[in-house]
C-alpha cells in the first residue's frame, strides 16, 4: 500500500486509488498524482510522471543555484507563501513580529502500520490502515515538519495531518497550519458546498471554479449550520454514476476553512484546515503544535461512487465500530409534546403510550433540571428539579426501564445561566472580554471549555448523574455561538487569545472522552441546536446527530440529500413530528412523515395523546416493519436514483445482497408531469428474479433496462388511475432478491 522508490517517490495506493508525491529539485515535495489506482510502477514510470516543463518563464527564480525553477506553478504538497511562490500558503509562522519565510526540505521517512483509535482527540482509526511519517527540515528556522498520510485498503481516500515542532532557542507562533493540500492541473470542476442556515442545514450548492479564490468557512466556534467542512471539486457532467469527483473533509468541529484556490495557469489547490482567523498558537523550544486530520476523497462514478467512499470511511474509521453492530433505539423525544411543561405523571403516560407502539426508548429533554420553565435559566445547574420529579429522576428511569424501555436525557453541558451557582461564584469561568459591553445570545453565555477546571466541574455534575441513575442515552445540545471570544483563564496563564478556539473544541473533546472512558456503553446523539456541528469530529464520539431543528419531512428531503453526499445514513437521526409542523406550520399525512424518517435511525416527537386510534395503529404497524428491516435502512449501501438537480421529486434506495427497499417522493403535484427519467434499482442481479412489494416477481434483468413501474401520480386527464394525489407524495418500493 506504501511503495518508496530511491527515497525519492512516494506511492500510496489499494485497489481503487493512487496518491503519488515526490522530491522536487530543491529538496521540497511536489505533487504528482492523486486519482484511479496506477498499479505498481516502474522508475520509468516515475521519471516520465515527474518530468515538468516550467510554463512560468520571467517570474522569480526559487534560487540561483537551481537556473530556471520557480515554485510559482509548481504543484507542491505543502507549500508556503512568499518564496517565489504567491498563491496563499499552508503554514504561516512568526517570531516576535518576524514573520518566517521557512524552507522545509525532505529528510527522511518512516512507515507504521495500523492506526489505534485515541478518545483524546478524533481522528482515523484502523488496524488494517498505514502511515507513512514524511519529516522535512528547515535547518535556519530550527524547525521540523512532519507531514503524515494514512491509507486504507477499502476505501478510495487519503488521510492527512501536519505536525510542527520548535527545536530552536526562541518561542515561536503558528498562525496558520492547515491539514491538508491537495493539487490538481486543471480547473475544470465546480465547486460544492453544503450550506444554509438554521433549520436549513446543509443544502447542495453549486458554482464553477474560475481564477482566484473559492471557499467556505466558519469563525462561529463550531462547524456552524451555514457551511460544512466538507467541499467536493465536480466534474461539470457529473451523473449519479459517472464522473470525477475530488472531495475534502476535516475531522474537526471548530472554526474552519476549505477553500480552492485557481492561479493563472489554471492549475487548482484545495487546502482545508483550522480557520487562521483569530488563530494563533505559542509554542516553546521543543514543543509542537499538531494539527486535526483531514481526509481526501476521489471517485469517477459520480455522487453515488462519492457516497461509497465517504459512508465506507465514517463508517469504519470515525464512528466507533460497535455502533455498526447495536441496534440505534427507535425514540419518543417529548420535546414538542411537552416543551417545558410536564412532570414525572405526564411523562409516564407519554411513554406507556410509547411502549405500547413499539417505541425502544424515552428521551427527556430540556427542562428537567433546577427550576428550568423557560430557555432563560438553570443551564449549568446539572441538578434535578424536585418539583417535576419529586421521588428524583432515579424513580422515574426505574418506571421506564420496568415498562422495558431505554431511558435518554438532554444536555447542554457547555452552556451557563446568570441565575446559577456556578455563574455567581466562577464569574472568570464565563466567555467574554474585558469590556463594558459584551453579547447575550438566548440569555445564556458559554462557559469557557479553555479553562480545565471548568470541563471537570461540567464533568462532575454529569457523572453524579450518570452513577447514580441509569441512563443509556444523552442528547447533547449546544444552542449558542461563540461572540466575542476571550478567556480569563488564558490571560492568567499568560497565552495568547488566539489558541481560544482551539482550546475551546480541546475542552468539548476533553468531555466526551471522559464521558466515554467512565460509561462506554452510553449512546451520545450529537446536537447543536440542529445540525450546527454536524461533522466528522462529532461523529467520532457521537454516532448520530440531530442533523436539524427543522423536523417537516418536506424539509428533511433537501437537508438529507446534502447531508449525505458526506456523511452515512446511520448518523442521520430522523424523528416523526407532528402537524401542522412546528417550524414551517406544514401540513403532512402521516404516512409521508413515516416514508421520509424511516431512513436512518428512527424517532417521534409529537404528543401521543392528541393522535387517533386509526393513526396509532399507523405508527405501529411503521414501527413493527422498521423493526424488521432496521439493519438495512440504517447500516444499508444508500443510492440516489434520480438526479440532484431535480428538486421536485426524489428518489433513493438502500440495499443489501438480499434486499432494496425505495424511497420515491414528489413535493409539489403538477398535472402531467413525468420523471425525467425511470427508476433503476441500484446493485441489481441481472440473473436473478426480484420480488415487488410482496406480489410482482420480475427478473433483474428488465428491472436494470426498464426500471420501475412508478406510482401512478395526478394527471389532468387521468384522475381515476391515480395512486398518489395532491403535494406531498411519497412511495416506498421492496424488492427481495428470490
Amino acid at each position: 500500500m506504501i511503495d518508496i522508490e530511491n527515497n525519492k517517490y512516494f506511492h500510496l495506493h489499494n485497489e481503487n486509488i493512487s496518491y503519488l508525491f515526490y522530491v522536487m529539485e530543491n529538496k521540497e515535495l511536489g505533487s504528482l498524482y492523486f486519482g484511479k489506482a496506477l498499479g505498481d510502477l516502474s522508475i520509468d514510470d516515475l521519471t516520465y510522471i515527474s518530468t515538468y516543463h516550467n510554463p512560468s518563464a520571467g517570474v522569480v527564480n526559487f534560487s540561483p543555484n537551481i537556473p530556471n525553477f520557480t515554485l510559482a506553478d509548481r504543484r507542491q504538497e505543502y507549500p508556503t507563501y512568499g518564496t517565489s511562490d504567491f498563491r496563499e500558503g499552508a503554514i504561516n509562522l512568526s517570531r516576535d513580529d518576524e514573520y518566517l519565510y521557512t524552507d522545509f526540505v525532505y529528510e527522511s521517512f518512516e512507515v507504521k502500520k495500523g492506526i489505534a483509535r485515541n478518545l483524546s482527540f478524533p481522528s482515523a482509526y484502523g488496524d488494517d490502515g498505514e502511515e507513512l511519517i514524511i519529516k522535512l527540515v528547515d535547518k535556519g528556522h530550527e524547525l521540523e515538519l512532519y507531514l503524515s498520510y494514512f491509507i486504507f485498503p477499502q476505501v478510495s481516500a487519503i488521510v492527512r495531518q501536519v505536525q510542527i515542532k520548535n527545536v530552536g532557542k526562541y518561542a515561536l507562533t503558528v498562525e496558520n497550519l492547515q491539514s491538508s493540500v491537495l493539487s490538481l492541473p486543471n480547473s475544470n470542476y465546480d465547486f460544492l458546498q453544503l450550506s444554509g442556515a438554521w433549520t436549513k442545514e446543509r443544502h447542495i450548492k453549486k458554482r464553477p471554479l474560475v481564477q482566484g479564490i473559492t471557499k467556505v468557512e466558519s469563525l462561529r466556534g463550531a462547524s456552524s449550520h451555514q457551511e460544512n467542512p466538507f467541499i467536493a471539486l465536480v466534474d461539470k457532467n457529473v451523473t449519479n454514476s459517472t464522473g470525477e469527483i475530488y472531495a475534502s473533509n476535516l475531522i474537526y468541529s471548530g472554526n474552519f476553512v476549505s477553500q480552492v484556490q485557481v492561479d493563472e495557469w489554471n492549475t487548482t489547490r484545495l487546502m482545508t484546515g483550522i480557520n487562521p482567523q483569530q488563530f494563533c498558537w505559542k509554542f516553546e523550544k521543543d514543543e509542537s503544535f499538531t494539527s486535526p486530520q483531514a481526509v481526501l476523497f476521489y471517485t469517477s462514478n459520480g455522487y453515488n461512487g462519492l457516497m461509497r467512499q465517504t459512508h465506507s470511511f465514517v463508517k469504519n474509521h470515525i464512528v466507533d465500530l460497535k455502533w455498526k453492530k447495536r441496534k440505534r433505539p427507535i425514540v419518543l423525544n417529548n420535546w414538542e409534546a411537552t416543551y417545558f411543561d410536564f412532570n414525572e405523571d405526564k411523562l409516564l403516560n407519554l411513554a406507556k403510550q410509547a411502549k405500547a407502539l413499539g417505541i425502544e426508548c424515552f428521551v427527556l429533554d430540556d427542562g428537567w433540571f433546577g427550576k428550568r420553565d423557560n430557555d432563560r435559566t438553570s443551564l449549568g445547574n446539572w441538578t434535578v428539579n424536585m418539583r417535576k420529579f419529586p421521588q428524583g429522576l432515579g424513580h422515574f428511569s426505574d418506571q421506564l426501564h420496568a415498562l422495558g424501555l431505554q431511558f435518554g436525557l438532554w444536555f447542554e453541558p457547555e452552556m451557563v445561566s446568570p441565575d446559577t451557582e456556578i455563574f455567581k461564584k466562577h464569574p472568570d469561568w464565563i466567555v467574554h472580554h474585558p469590556y463594558e459591553r459584551y453579547s447575550v445570545g438566548r440569555g445564556q453565555y458559554v462557559l469557557d471549555f479553555a479553562n480545565p477546571e471548568v470541563v471537570d466541574n461540567i464533568y462532575q455534575q454529569m457523572a453524579h448523574i450518570l452513577s447514580n441513575i441509569k441512563i443509556d442515552y444523552i442528547k447533547w445540545d449546544m444552542n449558542r455561538n461563540i461572540t466575542e471570544a476571550y478567556s480569563p483563564y488564558l490571560k492568567k496563564q499568560r497565552l495568547p487569545q488566539g489558541e481560544f478556539f482551539h482550546r475551546y473544541i480541546q475542552g468539548v473533546y476533553h468531555l466526551y472522552e471522559k464521558l466515554l472512558r467512565h460509561f462506554p456503553d452510553l449512546l451520545i446523539e450529537g446536537c447543536a441546536s440542529g445540525g450546527g456541528r454536524f461533522d466528522l469530529g462529532i461523529l467520532f464520539y457521537s454516532p448520530q446527530i440531530w442533523p436539524s431543528d427543522d423536523s417537516d419531512a418536506l424539509e428533511r428531503l433537501d437537508i438529507m440529500q446534502g447531508t449525505l453526499l458526506a456523511y452515512p445514513l446511520s448518523t442521520f437521526s430522523n424523528h416523526v413530528s407532528a402537524v401542522p409542523n412546528d417550524q414551517v406550520k406544514r401540513m403532512t399525512s402521516l404516512s409521508f412523515r413515516q416514508n421520509v424518517a424511516c431512513f436512518g435511525p428512527l424517532g417521534y416527537e409529537l404528543d401521543l395523546n392528541k393522535l387517533s386510534e386509526k393513526e396509532k395503529e399507523e405508527i405501529k404497524q411503521e414501527i413493527r416493519w422498521y423493526k424488521e428491516n432496521r439493519n438495512l435502512l440504517v447500516n444499508g449501501k444508500f443510492d440516489e436514483l434520480l438526479s440532484l438537480n431535480n428538486n421536485n421529486t426524489y428518489a433513493w434506495s438502500v440495499s443489501s445482497k438480499r434486499k432494496q427497499i425505495i424511497g420515491f417522493y414528489r413535493k409539489l403535484a403538477r398535472p402531467n408531469e413525468e420523471l425525467d427519467q425511470y427508476l433503476i434499482p441500484s446493485n441489481i442481479d441481472l440473473n436473478a428474479q426480484y420480488q415487488i412489494n410482496d406480489h410482482t416477481l420480475v427478473s433483474g434483468n428488465v428491472l436494470h433496462n426498464f426500471g420501475l413501474r412508478e406510482p401512478y401520480q395526478f394527471n389532468a386527464a387521468n384522475e381515476n388511475t391515480a395512486e398518489l394525489f395532491g403535494d406531498f407524495q411519497s412511495y416506498l418500493y421492496q424488492l427481495v432478491h428470490k
